[in-house]
């Protein structure tokens, strides 16, 4: 299904909601995907896709009057990468700060999650008290929680660089973890490179991850825990999912390990993303919606990619800005 297509149910409940026949969302939030701003000139992909470094934080000014002014908007979720690799370091720290303070302008609490441009640029103890991503215990490292903002939901942020080769100290376990399965899946010199890699193995590349042990025991006990409170899960990830949403090369290293385990619950309604540039979206075999956010980075001046998405019992639905095409996801109960 492409992001835009309706089923007949949607269409008809988007009707009855518009013609103020059916209920109002049981919330809203607003969502935006990576920014990597950057004070540098522009430049493009190393697919050759043109890249507005300075423009993007023009889209995300945009975006937070957007959800300002639509007054109902009880959260923002900022899905990774407000920075740019190419930022100089010497301005990583205070291109951190502006990024962060554009969002904080938005009159409600805001929500992240690490991308890998993001840790191109600040180690995770750096990082992670920027963007004011909760603590687990003593350890301030991780970038996995959750949260509810009614009873019936509930949202799970996951740190898709839980496994990484960035972002970690040099002798981390879990760097030296992710450097022994690039040396086992990815035969070129530059790790980064998906050259000669087929299908689905395209996604053992540098500038992904993985979510690791200790966090999968963590998702299955809360997801055991939302199936007991009766609450409807949207996963929230900055590496996608689901290979139909998404280019084969910005995958999650053991996306096929973490499905396996959310596809054991009903409760999980929705995975949305970043990453992959260009958006995207897909139901798997299990009836899961996938959405992947179109990014701010790749908007030409003018132009937007940015949204809000309205809750309701048995449906979401994704009020988008240009770029960023409105997608409904209907579920049942």
């Amino acid at each position: 299904m492409e992001a835009g297509v309706r089923s007949d149910f949607c269409k008809d409940l988007g009707n009855r909601l518009a013609n103020g026949q059916g209920k109002h969302p049981l919330f809203s939030f607003g969502v935006i995907s990576d920014v990597q701003y950057a004070d540098v000139p522009d430049g493009h992909s190393f697919l050759g896709v043109p890249r507005y470094y300075r423009h993007s934080i023009l889209v995300l000014q945009r975006a937070v009057k957007n959800w300002n002014d639509h007054k109902n908007l009880n959260f923002v979720i900022n899905f990774g990468d407000i920075i740019d690799g190419k930022c100089p370091k010497d301005q990583s720290l205070n291109a951190v700060k502006k990024v962060v303070s554009e969002l904080e302008n938005f009159h409600g609490p805001v929500y992240h999650m690490i991308g890998n441009h993001c840790l191109y640029n600040l180690p995770r103890d750096k990082l992670l008290p920027l963007l004011n991503i909760p603590n687990h215990g003593d350890d301030c490292t991780h970038a996995y929680y959750d949260f509810s903002p009614t009873l019936g939901y509930r949202f799970v942020v996951l740190d898709g660089y839980d496994i990484s080769a960035i972002g970690w100290p040099h002798d981390h376990p879990n760097r030296l973890e992710a450097l022994k399965i690039l040396s086992e899946k990815n035969p070129n010199s530059d790790k980064n490179s998906p050259e000669g890699l087929k299908g689905v193995d395209r996604r053992f590349v540098m500038f992904n991850g993985a979510v690791g042990n200790k966090q999968m025991e963590w998702l299955d006990n809360v997801l055991k825990d939302a199936t007991n409170m009766k609450q409807k899960v949207i996963i929230c990830c900055h590496v996608p999912l689901d290979p139909g949403a998404t280019s084969k090369t910005t995958l999650l290293w053991n996306y096929d390990q973490v499905m396996d385990l959310i596809h054991q619950y009903d409760c999980v309604k929705v995975c949305l993303s970043g990453h992959n540039h260009q958006g995207g979206y897909s139901v798997d075999s299990r009836g899961v919606h996938h959405r992947v956010l179109d990014a701010a980075l790749e908007c030409p001046p003018g132009t937007n990619a940015f949204g809000y998405i309205d809750v309701y019992d048995n449906m979401l639905s994704l009020v988008g800005t240009d770029r960023m095409k409105s997608t409904d996801f209907c579920f049942d109960f």
